[in-house]
């Protein structure tokens, strides 16, 4: 009978310390290929959609509290029940406005439809924020007129356009050379709220100045380009299609920082005027011009609206100089005319 074949020999002790644990659940070529972080989808999905900004920083937001609210939770393992405690605790406890708890929900609802391809079910058991009417602050024209003498510099400028055009703060602050025509009187928005453009009055009152100020502007570019800058972040893919495009006096800020900034690579960019430098001067000049009137940026907007009525103008026509879809959203600035509650006169001044 043939001998038995010997045993093959032991494998090397590896002397893995006991309490090290072994990893098993992503291999090397596993960990390769591991999908992005549900924030960076989000985000990724959000720039597919061309969404604003604002939108993403708002969507991400109202997400990672939404994770947070729930342990961490991954919210592929929430439902619906969820999403409703979520929000309800917005309304409950937070005490939250109606329009920001209905920002959260669509932070949400964008989440599960568009990331996660989930479709939740109609949530009937939040709890809603109470919807509360507001009526915008309007300033009178002397109070106007107080404010903007207390202004100086772009900042007035900037404030002179938002009373004058009826700009969002963020829509002056985006002006381009290019979108300043002084032959017709006219600035084009470009992507204004809802990425809509549309057109509105250039004041007559504010041409000298603005073109001295664009002149300055010019002066600022030139060195730049002396530098080797001169450079302006420009929409979608036009710095590809153009690539000296960023360069070009047309596509530079009406309103220039006057620092260099970066982009989002690291490379050296001018940006436009802050909205906090405009907010901040705003602030003071209304507490100097003793305004007693909570009034921001936007309310040189209503103002705009509301004068206009004043003046006789056509409701569609300020419905088309602001921007806005609906007419029934203008409708709001015939309840602040300057003609008492409603257009009545009391009996009051009848009587006396």
């Amino acid at each position: 009978m043939p001998a038995p074949a010997p045993a093959p020999a032991p494998a090397p002790a590896t002397h893995r310390p006991s309490n090290t644990p072994v990893d098993t659940s992503h291999p090397p070529a596993a960990a390769a290929q591991r999908s992005p972080k549900l924030l960076d989808q989000v985000r990724g999905a959000i720039r597919l959609r061309h969404y604003s900004p604002r939108t993403e920083h708002a969507y991400v937001r109202w997400i990672r509290r939404f994770v947070i609210f729930h342990e961490k939770r991954h919210p592929a393992e929430l439902g619906s029940t969820d999403v409703s405690r979520f929000l309800s605790w917005l309304a409950e406890e937070r005490h939250v406005s109606a329009s920001t708890q209905t920002q959260a929900l669509s932070a949400l609802l964008f989440l599960y439809r568009n990331v996660l391809q989930l479709d939740l079910p109609w949530m009937t058991e939040v709890v809603r924020a109470p919807a509360r009417v507001r009526l915008p602050v309007v300033l009178t024209r002397d109070e106007v007129r107080a404010i903007v003498r207390r202004l100086q510099g772009p900042e007035r400028l900037v404030v002179m356009l938002l009373y004058g055009s009826g700009l969002r703060l963020l829509e002056g602050l985006r002006i381009r050379v290019k979108d300043i025509d002084f032959d017709q009187e006219q600035i084009v928005v470009r992507g204004g709220k809802g990425d809509k453009d549309r057109i509105t009055m250039l004041p007559q009152s504010l041409k000298a100045e603005l073109r001295r100020h664009l002149a300055e502007v010019r002066v600022l570019h030139e060195k730049d380009l002396g530098r080797g800058g001169g450079r302006v972040e420009l929409p979608t893919a036009l710095a590809r299609k153009y690539p000296e495009g960023d360069r070009d006096w047309r596509w530079q800020w009406a309103f220039p920082a006057s620092r260099l900034g970066a982009n989002a690579a690291g490379e050296p960019r001018r940006h436009h005027i802050h909205e906090s430098a405009v907010q901040r001067a705003v602030h003071v000049a209304v507490r100097q011009a003793g305004v007693p009137k909570r009034a921001t940026c936007h309310s040189f907007r209503h103002s705009f609206a509301t004068h206009l009525l004043e003046d006789g103008y056509d409701i569609r026509t300020v419905q088309e100089l602001l921007g806005h879809h609906d007419v029934s959203t203008t409708m709001v600035y015939t309840h602040v005319l300057n003609r008492g509650a409603f257009g009545v006169r009391s009996p009051a001044d009848r009587a006396c």
